[in-house]
């Protein structure tokens, strides 16, 4: 970039009324905004402009369309003109009103805004208002186009040129690094943005967490989609993946933690599936903002805390802050379970603390983690699994803390303090652990391999953990492998007894699920 400062020439001119020319040749307009170009980061700040319709955008990548930079407009209100500087990585959008610019300019305030994966900068602009010649029929085009919709008009050619309208109000949303549990309800809180969402279904496909979503019209299908397709819905984790359904209904037969229809309240629960009492049925309204709190915008990144008290959902709701970083689990086999075991399959999903199995209880277990949002984790992926032959239960526990027995006193092993382990797998800030948690699979991966082990070694070893080896596959360099078993409960079985087993020479092997199969 050549780093000229961006003074408008139109205010050089002493023009109080700024003419804009937005030359096809050039790429480059007499216009900006007292802001040096897209390449100013190492330049003090300028004082920045009062609130005004008009918003200034920089660092936009080379490619950016005008129907992407409106669609970071359009969920917060009417657009009604856009200048794109090509040569300068920026733009002018300007907003129906005022209150409008102001919300946008709060929500990516808190929430960095992409186009095409490039984070790019808005604030606002000197000019109160955009005067572009007319002669610039293209853009004209995609504002009415836009506008059209937007005043629920029915699409033109010109509106599918612009907006690539979709036909279908159903969304498919996969979620990519899950850390945190992603419920319904933080779905609707998220998509009600920008429209009325009418249904969700939720599901497990692929060891991915993904959800159908409908809208009742397609065009907020459509701006959700522009909006949220490649953003985080909590600090640099649950990445939302969208795409248009080839479906353009949803059929839902209950309301429950994994579907829900909200046009009608009155469905069954289903078998098994804890159903919404009235009260929260109502917290869950569209109207709500019971999960996320008032959001400015369609997403917040919420503290570590908040996240985990939003995906608690009906929990939180329910008069549990969810702040508890202590579990409850139960129906354990008591003839087989050990403090041990327990710390290796909760700690796939957290740094276990402590672990105490319930003396007069012996089917039942406290388990510490070490926070809140690992708790919740840990109970969204492991509730209902199977372990030692029974399914077990996990539930968030009134107790903030798991206590050690008094000094002396021998409760036959059944507390440990797993404080200090050098078992953690979540102890490095950022570590790739984070990023490689995936709910219990039959497949599971393999590391820290020794190089003169080999596919038989690994095959007997896990078959003499009492499972069937169904598949294997090494990766190129031997040090990693997938295997998997015939069950799920056979995988979570191996895990629990060969993570971090020692395959001779002091090298540990390392456990986990994976998402891939074989």
């Amino acid at each position: 970039m050549d780093g000229i400062s961006d003074v408008a020439v139109g205010v050089k001119r002493g023009s109080d009324e700024l003419s804009m020319y937005n030359s096809p040749n050039s790429g480059v307009s007499s216009i900006s905004d007292g802001a040096s170009n897209g390449s100013d980061s190492k330049k003090p700040r300028v004082e920045e402009a009062p609130p005004s319709r008009v918003l200034h955008i920089r660092k936009l990548p080379n490619e950016a369309s005008e129907t992407e930079v409106i669609a970071l407009g359009l969920p917060f209100g009417k657009v009604t003109n856009i200048l794109t500087l090509k040569g300068k990585n920026q733009a002018f959008l300007e907003m129906g009103t005022e209150e409008a610019a102001i919300t946008m300019v709060n929500y990516y305030n808190t929430v960095n805004p992409h186009i095409r994966n490039v984070p790019v900068f808005i604030q606002y602009s000197n000019h109160k208002e955009l005067k572009t010649d007319s002669g610039n029929q293209r853009t004209q085009a995609v504002l009415q186009a836009v506008s059209a919709v937007q005043s629920g008009g029915s699409p033109s050619s010109d509106v599918q040129e612009a907006l690539a309208a979709a036909s279908s109000p159903v969304l498919r949303i996969i979620i990519d690094n899950m850390f945190y549990p992603v419920t319904l309800d933080v779905l609707q809180q998220i998509f009600s943005k920008f429209g009325t969402v009418m249904k969700i279904i939720t599901f497990t496909k692929n060891n991915q967490f993904q959800a159908l979503l409908q809208f009742s019209d397609p065009v907020n299908a459509q701006q959700a989609k522009l909006a949220l397709d490649g953003q985080n819905i909590y600090n640099s984790c649950c990445t939302l993946r969208i795409d248009f359904s080839k479906l353009v209904n949803l059929n839902v037969k209950y309301n429950n933690d994994k579907s829900r229809d909200y046009t009608r309240p009155e469905l069954p629960a289903g078998d098994g599936q804890p159903s919404l009492d009235s009260s929260v049925a109502a917290a869950f309204s569209k109207d709500s903002n019971s999960l996320l709190g008032k959001i400015p915008g369609a997403l917040n990144p919420l503290s570590a805390a908040a996240a985990a008290a939003a995906a608690a959902g009906r929990v939180a709701l329910a008069g549990q802050a969810g702040s508890s970083g202590v579990l409850l689990v139960s129906n354990l086999n008591e003839e087989m379970v050990a403090p041990q075991s327990l710390f290796t399959l909760f700690g796939v999903y957290g740094d276990v603390q402590r672990v105490k199995i319930l003396y007069n209880k012996k089917d039942s277990a406290l388990i510490q983690m070490s926070d809140a949002n690992q708790a919740q984790l840990a109970m969204s992926h492991l509730n209902g699994q199977k372990m030692y032959g029974k399914i077990i239960r996990v539930t968030l526990s009134k107790h903030q803390t798991v206590a050690l027995p008094r000094d002396g006193l021998d409760d036959q092993g059944l507390t440990k303090d797993f404080a200090n382990s050098p078992l953690h797998r979540f102890k490095k800030p950022g570590s790739k652990n984070f990023q490689n948690i995936f709910p219990p699979s039959a497949t599971l991966h393999l590391s820290n391999v020794p190089q003169d082990v080999t596919e038989e070694d690994l095959r007997l070893l896990f078959s003499n953990a009492g499972g069937t080896v169904k598949a294997f596959k090494f990766f190129q360099d031997r040090k990693m492998a997938l295997i998997q078993m015939s069950t799920v409960e056979e995988a979570i079985q191996a895990l629990i007894d060969l993570h971090n087993y020692n395959m001779g020479g002091n090298q540990h092997l390392r456990v986990s699920f994976s998402k891939s199969t074989i």
